[in-house]
Order: structure tokens, then sequence, then C-alpha cells
């Protein structure tokens, strides 16, 4: 599709040319109590009202045990010291591939206190087990997976130990191509319960404080040696910034040059685009891009992001999370390295104006081809509607439909399943947990539940999915790009760690492909530089694909 038709096409939806007859395609179904998943997140609030209370958990997909089907990881908070009513830890959730779960924490070697707030996934010592890194205020850990069904605290016998933070998202990438990840830490701002600043809204209550309020923190990159250990890389890279207020990380091939560039969402300071320069070693283009600022020069209060080609034009988009009044980033890329911020002119600023979001992601709800966009929202204090009227604190969240030319729409309305009830959205992430070749939805939420929805397809429309595994590459493949091609169409999807709000989504990627019953190709971009053709691909199958061993259906 050429981009320009995109664009024009966007008019056409909000003004009202709608769907196409048979309703949404898909339906979510609530599956939480079914599923068996009980868990409700501790921020630790006791009166105090500290920062880091507003903004977990995350949570993730993951096969922790390597059988084919997704788990599910949520990060939990705890009592502040001195304040202590309950223990309360991370949960792994083991799937039954009945479309039920097991609570394995315990069994796993993850009942461990800990203030968490957001987790990344990753194979770091490639002995083909995903291992997981929790970020925290505090000490981080890194759990290292044994390939037994347990995980082992290697934080200290990783070189990670005597790191203490206000960590927020994190991410997987191998950002010098030597086959080994690397791990790139968010942090928020300099806080400490010791530390903690009174702020108000009317002079007298005790309110949570603005990022202004505390100095900024840099983020920490950590390069992998290969041997179970990292060193801090940080100021190496040229990623050191101790102005930098960051909530929200992403990686993308900025430039097209095959090496993993990132994206840094800031709260209240400029955004960074950090551009890999093959040398190990970073250099910040966001302004030159157009997405360190809003379209009128300000810093907004950027939090969740993602990446993805979401108009087909194998050049990838943004989206940015932000605060009430300030409306969501939707940034169209063009193949000159600059961004174009879609949100102003559609009705995705209009209708995210009002919202205050975190977690989101592009995904092909439908499998029509075209990614969606879904993004949780959820106030930061309880007592805000009494303070502003035109505000809640449980707030709806979005699901934009790309109707391809005709442009995003919210159906978040219509998707069924009690979606569509406010919530105090954080954490958000996606995948096939039921293996029926379609995303499922998991969502967490600030002192409160998770929600589990299955998604089911009412469209005949098929999808095909592609699980990497690298030899000469990362294990996980983090940083592949796949290339699809069909009927004069394509589609392309990155294989990638972190996104969301400190969350992340299954590693496997799903195409829709429509009603078509084959695609004419896919191509694979390894990390290692390798490329790899597959022809006339039959659709509603998964393919595992080795790097350099060919194809097989799943």
């Amino acid at each position: 599709m050429r981009r320009r038709e995109f664009l024009l096409g966007a008019a056409a939806w909000s003004a009202g040319a709608g769907r196409s007859p048979g309703g949404l395609g898909f339906r979510f179904t609530d599956v939480t109590a079914a599923a068996g998943i009980r868990f409700r997140h501790n921020s630790g609030a006791f009166g105090g009202k500290y920062l880091p209370e507003t903004l977990g958990p995350g949570c993730a997909f993951l096969d922790y045990d390597q059988d084919g089907w997704q788990d599910i990881l949520l990060i939990n908070g705890m009592d502040w010291p001195g304040h202590k009513r309950q223990r309360s830890t991370m949960r792994l959730y083991h799937n039954n591939r009945d479309g039920t779960f097991t609570d394995v924490t315990r069994r796993a070697g993850l009942d461990v206190e800990l203030y968490g707030l957001g987790v990344a996934v990753g194979d770091y010592d490639n002995d083909g087990f995903p291992d997981l890194f929790v970020s925290a205020v505090g000490q981080s850990r890194l759990f290292r997976n044994t390939g037994k069904g347990t995980f082992v605290d290697a934080t200290e016998a990783g070189g990670l130990g005597g790191r203490q933070g206000f960590s927020s998202s994190a991410l997987w990438f191998d950002y010098d191509r030597d086959g080994h990840l690397d791990l790139f830490v968010c942090n928020y701002v300099k806080w400490a319960p010791a530390q903690d600043v009174f702020c108000s809204f009317d002079g007298r209550r005790k309110s949570y404080c603005t990022p202004e309020a505390y100095r900024g923190s840099t983020c920490w990159l950590f390069h992998n040696r290969g041997n179970g250990t990292f060193e801090d890389a940080t100021a190496a890279s040229g990623l050191f910034d101790s102005s930098s207020k960051s909530l929200g990380a992403a990686v993308l091939d900025y430039d097209q040059d095959g090496w993993p560039d990132l994206f840094v969402a800031n709260d209240t300071q400029p955004n960074k685009l950090y551009r890999n320069l093959r040398n190990g070693s970073f250099e910040d283009v966001a302004l030159k891009a157009g997405v360190a600022f809003s379209e009128d020069g300000k810093a907004r209060a950027g939090m969740g992001v993602d990446v993805g080609d979401y108009d087909n034009s194998g050049v990838p988009g943004l989206v940015v999370t932000n605060f009430d009044h300030e409306m969501l980033g939707l940034y169209r890329g063009t193949r000159k390295g600059l961004y174009v911020d879609q949100a102003p002119r559609s009705d995705v600023g209009r209708l995210s104006r009002r919202s205050l979001g975190f977690g989101c992601f592009f995904f092909d709800v439908d499998l029509d081809g075209f990614l969606d966009l879904l993004v949780v929202n959820g106030h930061i204090d309880d007592t805000v509607s009494s303070l502003r009227q035109d505000v809640e604190y449980a707030e709806a969240p979005h699901l934009f439909l790309n109707g391809g030319p005709r442009g995003f729409q919210d159906v978040a309305p219509e998707a069924g399943g009690g979606f569509a009830e406010p919530k105090v959205g954080r954490g958000a992430a996606f995948g096939d947990f039921d293996r029926d070749g379609d995303l499922d939805v998991l969502i967490t939420t600030n002192q409160g539940p998770a929600y589990l929805y299955r998604n089911d397809q009412t469209s005949g429309n098929h999808g095909i999915r592609f699980r990497l595994v690298g030899t000469k590459s990362n294990r996980d493949a983090i940083g592949a790009v796949v290339r699809i091609f069909y009927g004069g169409e394509t589609s392309s999807r990155m294989v990638k760690s972190g996104s969301s709000f400190l969350s992340q989504s299954e590693l496997p990627v799903t195409f829709g492909v429509g009603r078509r019953d084959r695609i004419d190709r896919a191509v694979l971009n390894w990390p290692s530089g390798r490329t790899e053709e597959f022809r006339n691909l039959q659709t509603g199958r998964e393919y595992q694909c080795t790097e350099g061993r060919g194809i097989q259906a799943l």
C-alpha cells in the first residue's frame, strides 16, 4: 500500500465510512477467573503518597519451560519498611495447555519479595531457556533460567549487584551484534523514602509529586561479556544522561541499516532516539527526527512506547503514551529519517486527549493484515476526580482498529468481555496463550487485579506465526525482521524485547493475512546479517525457523 493512500483514507473512516458488514471480526472474552489467574497488585500504599506507588505493575507472556505454550508473569510491589502488612511477590503462572494456568511461583524459585515494577525476558546465556530481568525500586534482579523449571538469582554473579535505582522499563537487545543479548534499563528519577518530597494540590493534604520535584537519573546499558557476566557500558556507549526521566523503551531499526537503535520515552523531559553507530556507541537524533517534543515544542509525559510497521510501508512507526490533555504521539516514519505525528489530525489524538496512557502495543487483533493499537489508561491519584471534574481515576482502554486506507477507529466498547470497563491500567502485553493463531491480551492494574482476555476470531481471517531460533545470532533472534509477501501486499515484524510499559509480549511474531490460504514468501533478516527466504507457506500455521537450518511447521 502506498503511504499517501493510508493517510488520505484516515479522514474517510472518521467521517463515517465505517466498517464493512459483519462487525469487528473478533471478540474478547474475560477468562481471568476461568484460567485461574488470581492476582492483586500491592503498591505498598499506606497514605504516605510515595511516588513509586503510582507506576506498577508490569507483566509478560513468556514460554519459560519451552514447551511451546505461553506462560504468564505478573510483577508485584511490596509493603514499605515500617508499614508491613502482608507478603507479596511476583507470580508465575504455568500454562496447562487447556485454557487454565497453575501458580508455580514458589516451585520456580521466584517467591521473592522486592519492590518490582517491570520485566524484560531474554535468553542472555543462549542456553535455550528465557531468563528474566525484573526492574525495581532499590536493587533490580536478574534471574537465570536453569532449564529445569526453576530460576536462580544471578544478580551478583552476573555483575549487576550494588545498583540501587528507581528502575522502570527494561529490554534485551544485541547492540553490537556479537550474538549475546545486552541489557538496557530505564531509570526514572532519584528517589528514596528518606528523600521523599512533600507535594500538595491544596496546600494541606499530601499528593503524589510530579517528576519535576526530583532530579533525573541516567539509564543503564550493560554489555554482555558472553560468559554470564555484564559490564557497565553506559558512559562508553554515549548513553549517560542524568537529565532523563525514563519510563519506556523500545528497539527499532530507525535508519534501516540492520543495526538495532533505541527509542526512550521520558516524562517531562525530551524523548531520546539513539541511533546505533555500529562501533559500540550511540548518538541521540530525536530532535532531528521529530520525536523529542510534541508538535508545539513541549516535552510531554512519555510513559509507554511501541514500534510497528502499522502502514505496511516497511518503515517502523512509533506510539508514545502521555499524560491527560497531551494525547498519544502516533508517529509515521519516513524513509528520510523523519517522523510525523499523525495524532493531532486524527481520532487517535482527539479520543486520547483526556486519557492518561501507560501500556501500549501494536498487534493485528483481527488478522486483517494491518497492525492495530491497544492502549491502557488510568490516572495516578485516586482523589483526582475530586480536584478535576473532567478526569477520572479509572479510565477505559483504547483499542484503535486499523482500517488501512480508512485509518484508525476506537472500537473498545464493541470488543466484548468487559474490555472497555474503566481500569487503573498500567502494564499490557499480547500473546497466543491458547495456540489458536490469534493474539490474546494481558492487562495489569495499579492496586488491582490482572485481566486475561481471550481473542476469538469471527471473520474467518487467518494468521501465520514464526518462532525464530538464532544460532550465530542471539538464541531468541531479538532484532530479527520478518517480512511476508502475498498478493501484492507486504508486512513486516521485528522480534523484540521490551516495549509497552514495564511489560513484554511474546517473542514469536504473528501476521494477519485475511482469508488467504497461503503467502508467496517470507524473508528473514537475522541480527547476524544472514538473510533467508521461504516460499509458498500455508497460513493458519506456526513455523519454527532456525538460523541456517531451515523451517518446519509446528
